[in-house]
């Protein structure tokens, strides 16, 4: 089945649910659709041009200026991106998938327009969140993502390691103060990934030599990135890049006067990376 095809049937689905099941759109309220199509263009519009977004992410870039992990991000995470995204996580809109997939589709093609062979990594969901959700926002994208990338294959090969109580507790609704990593500074949040990650079992001769690129939906200051790129680099992996739906830093003027290359054929293998970045 064609991806045209496939995206036409699902929007009669969506027609069709909407006359059993009223629904507004999650960025203006408009009646029947989640995203109506007015919205739904201005996201177009919000992610025509992805570009590079690690120098917005601290964690990311070194003292000296040099980049630690090149990130290419679909959009600014703001306006209408950053109302769907939400409802997408937050809600439940899992209709939502399709338009933000396609969204997340575009920056891997930026960042690899020579991406055979190139295996996307999706970030773990922590335990605490997905306990929370049900489901894994970035995998779920991926997955929509991944069926126009012809030539690039998904890898699950990253697993989070055994939760803490702490973190249970706080999936749970029993903690004190909020779980996540939103409101946590650079440290913090360095402090807060490192070790977090590992290589599931068995997967390490999948992603040996060969290179990568890891995907997230959301770029703050790069400690989860950074922490993804360190488990797979100490597996063998060869990390070109990563790319994100949205970034919650926009670039700079001289970033959208003249749009930085995607990750691949950059060199980076991240030997001396670091750890960074949020949910």
């Amino acid at each position: 089945m064609s991806v045209r095809l496939a995206d036409w049937l699902s929007t009669v689905g969506t027609d069709l649910l909407s006359l059993a099941v009223p629904v507004d759109c999650v960025c203006c309220g408009a009646e029947d659709r989640t995203l109506c199509p007015s919205c739904g263009s201005r996201i177009r519009q919000l992610t025509r041009h992805p570009f590079r977004a690690e120098g917005g992410a601290p964690a990311l870039v070194a003292v000296d200026g040099t980049t630690l992990l090149p990130v290419v991000a679909a959009g600014v995470y703001r306006d209408e991106l950053a109302q769907a995204l939400l409802a997408f996580k937050r809600q439940g809109q899992h209709q939502l998938a399709g338009s933000l997939g396609r969204v997340l589709a575009g920056a891997v093609r930026s960042a690899a327009p020579r991406g055979n062979g190139i295996l996307l990594v999706p970030v773990p969901t922590g335990t605490a969140a997905y306990v929370n959700r049900g489901f894994s926002p970035v995998h779920l994208l991926l997955k929509e993502a991944a069926r126009q990338l012809p030539g690039l294959d998904v890898a699950d090969v990253l697993g989070k390691k055994s939760a803490s109580r702490l973190e249970w507790s706080r999936a749970l609704g029993l903690g004190h103060g909020p779980g996540g990593q939103k409101g946590l500074g650079r440290g913090a949040r360095s402090r807060r990934v490192r070790g977090s990650m590992r290589v599931k079992s068995g997967a390490r001769a999948r992603v040996a030599g060969k290179p990568c690129i890891i995907v997230d939906d959301v770029l703050t200051t790069g400690a989860t990135l950074g922490e993804a790129a360190r488990t797979l680099h100490a597996a063998g992996a060869r990390v070109r890049g990563a790319v994100v739906l949205a970034a919650t830093r926009p670039p700079d003027a001289a970033a959208v006067a003249t749009p930085a290359p995607g990750p691949c054929g950059t060199g980076h293998d991240l030997e001396k990376n670091k750890p960074g970045k949020d949910e």
